[in-house]
């Protein structure tokens, strides 16, 4: 008879699963009938909800076939640790076997992902993925899956790190048969990632053999349970190599003393004292994203526990890709907002919260399972998931219905949580060439701040130019690039964008006209489109220029030169600018947007792109009026029209 059951573990970081006993005990509940049920409640107690159908059916159904292969191999006394977490992630390993190495004497795991599969064919022109009858979408070839696994598992498990070759990862697909999964195997296999059939059983034995002993497993998977999570010495070298490491990151002033509160606050929490939540504010280019880089880097190389997190997928895509140059340990440090919703309590140490202006008041969307539908605000999510929750922001680029990220909001959470939070307030400006001249003539300009349009007066820092068409200010910036500058276009959102590119087009649809200009927004989604690169990279690959980014794309990036259009949505009248809702094809405003959200929403997005200009910025509006008074602004001697007055 076997003990009682174990009810599931949270292991040091959050780490939980829901069953640990031996191969043996396991075997016996089985036979009782008894197992599925302390899964079941177990799952219930763990996840706040009642377990699926097809989870229920994996536990009466794989679990059987690989606990059946364990016995015959005569490893009885192997751990198995079922559905085991993985640090600080949502994803779960169906098993994790703990034991002894039969050559070597030291600890051994095995991480198994078990499919039910009969069939499974590649997906086109798509290696890792594969398709299964009974799903409507591609899904990750299973070798693949494990392997990705068993290295997140290396990069965050403290005692994988010191032993990386104990671990191994295998996938079971115990109703399929070679034929039937022979494409499968176009991916490379590995001790991580190796995969066996219904008809390779003695050689699925055979492996199993090879990696666990007919010993007790208990000791071993005390290890495991025992181990510290953090980033491994790899990739803290990798993080600060990648991150941290270069001559731009240094911090000046304010941004300095922003980093240096946030270390102290790590000390303190570290400490035992109570957390902090520190805010971080200032406008574009105020070194935000510096900060957060050098804070990743440094907590990283130090060996605490910190993510990056936005809700800007185009931010966050791209700083995996950047940052992480395909070193899927470094893109793992970049999340979302909405990452942390079923988080554990301070189970992170640092969370560093960039553009927290497009914080949302929940984290759910219609795409959120029920169960984590609770209403709970995602501003309290993150400062719940950290001992030091950072947040760095600028309130004028709200651009979006029910982005809330403002320095009173986080501060209101904070104190309810009964938190200190301590702002620090950015006055450099790293952006615009380091104008801060420009920054406040943008503001005044747009009546962000109670101020009105002024003069420009050229500081010697930025360049401001007016066109007279989109023409003109598309080949001025054609000129620039011939220069080796880096230029973009960008636009208010006043034109409707196709977004699907049907099957024998040969160009993107050119949906922003004006007159008998005619050019394509940036591609979107995530998918390179002829040539063009996807949404998330329009500000960072060179081939984004030809077409026209919206602020979703451009927000958080900078290049050398800004185009920038000004559509009809904002107008200036006389004396004062007049926002038209209607001109606005941004399907995220709807009826029940107010107009003054609208007009708040819209002049910040204008704030955003007039100020992504590394080196200068030449503006277009599309209404007479409007280039009449731009040009009046603009200092004749920085305008397109001064050729002409030459």
């Amino acid at each position: 008879m076997p003990p009682p059951a174990r009810v599931f573990f949270v292991l040091p970081g959050g780490i939980a699963l829901l069953f640990r006993e031996s191969a043996a005990s396991v075997a016996t509940r089985f036979f009782e009938g008894s197992l599925a049920l302390h899964l079941t409640e177990n799952f219930r107690h763990q996840h706040g909800r009642r377990a699926g159908q097809s989870e229920i059916r994996s536990w009466e159904r794989s679990l059987p076939a690989l606990v059946n292969a364990l016995m015959e191999a005569g490893l009885g006394e192997v751990e198995v640790l079922i559905e085991y977490s993985l640090p600080l992630s949502s994803k779960r390993a169906d098993a994790v076997l703990a034991g002894v190495h039969p050559t070597t004497g030291e600890p051994s795991y095995v991480v198994v992902e078990l499919k039910q599969w009969s069939a499974a064919y590649l997906e086109e022109d798509e290696p890792l993925l594969c398709r299964i009858d009974a799903y409507p979408a591609p899904v990750l070839n299973p070798i693949e899956q494990v392997r990705g696994y068993c290295e997140y598992l290396l990069s965050f498990n403290a005692a994988l790190e010191r032993m990386p070759k104990s671990l191994a990862g295998v996938a079971y697909l115990h109703n399929a048969t070679e034929s039937r999964i022979a494409g499968l195997r176009t991916v490379e296999e590995d001790l991580h990632g190796s995969m066996y059939t219904a008809d390779q059983r003695g050689a699925f034995l055979d492996f199993l053999r090879s990696r666990l002993a007919a010993t007790s497993g208990a000791e071993a998977a005390d290890v495991l349970r025992d181990a510290k999570i953090r980033p491994s010495k790899q990739l803290m070298a990798v993080a600060a190599d990648e991150i941290r490491d270069r001559e731009q990151f240094v911090l000046l002033a304010e941004q300095r003393v922003a980093y240096e509160k946030v270390m102290s606050a790590v000390r303190e929490a570290k400490r035992g004292k109570h957390k902090k939540v520190i805010v971080v504010t200032g406008g574009p280019g105020s070194g935000k994203s510096v900060i957060a880089m050098s804070l990743l880097g440094e907590l990283y190389r130090r060996g605490d526990t910190a993510y990056h997190a936005t809700g800007s997928a185009s931010f966050t895509k791209t700083m995996r890709k950047v940052a992480g140059r395909k070193k899927r340990e470094v893109q793992e440090l970049f999340k979302y907002f909405n990452s942390f919703m079923d988080a554990e309590p301070n189970a992170i140490d640092v969370l560093i919260c960039d553009e927290s202006h497009r914080l949302r008041k929940t984290s759910a969307n219609r795409y959120t399972k029920a169960e984590l539908r609770t209403g709970r605000s995602q501003v309290s999510e993150l400062i719940d998931a950290a001992q030091v929750p950072v947040f760095l922001l600028d309130q004028h680029q709200v651009v979006r219905p029910g982005e809330m990220g403002t320095k009173e909001e986080i501060q209101r959470a904070a104190a309810l949580e009964g938190l200190a939070c301590e702002v620090v307030e950015l006055d450099g400006q790293f952006r615009c060439g380091g104008s801060d001249a420009y920054e406040k003539w943008v503001v005044d300009l747009l009546g962000l701040d109670g101020g009105t349009p002024s003069r420009w007066e050229p500081d010697g820092k930025l360049e401001l130019r007016t066109a007279e068409s989109p023409q003109e200010l598309e080949d001025f910036l054609v000129a620039r690039r011939a220069e080796d500058y880096g230029a973009r276009m960008s636009a208010g959102y006043c034109w409707k964008w196709t977004t699907k590119v049907t099957p024998g087009m040969t160009a993107l649809p050119t949906d922003v006209n004006i007159g008998d200009w005619a050019r394509p927004w940036n591609v979107y989604g995530d998918r390179s489109v002829l040539g063009a690169p996807p949404a998330p990279l329009w500000a960072t690959d060179p081939a984004g220029f030809g077409q026209v980014g919206c602020v979703y794309t451009a927000q958080g990036f900078e290049y050398d030169w800004s185009g920038v259009i000004i559509g009809p949505d904002l107008v200036w009248r006389t004396d004062r600018w007049v926002v038209d809702r209607s001109a606005s094809k941004d399907p995220i405003f709807t009826k029940a947007t107010p107009d003054s959200e609208i007009d708040r929403l819209i002049r910040n997005t204008y704030k955003v792109l007039l100020t992504r200009g590394m080196v200068g910025t030449i503006i277009y509006s599309t209404d007479p009026e409007t280039r009449d008074k731009l040009r009046s602004l603009v200092h004749p001697a920085s305008g397109v029209e001064a050729t002409a007055l030459a």
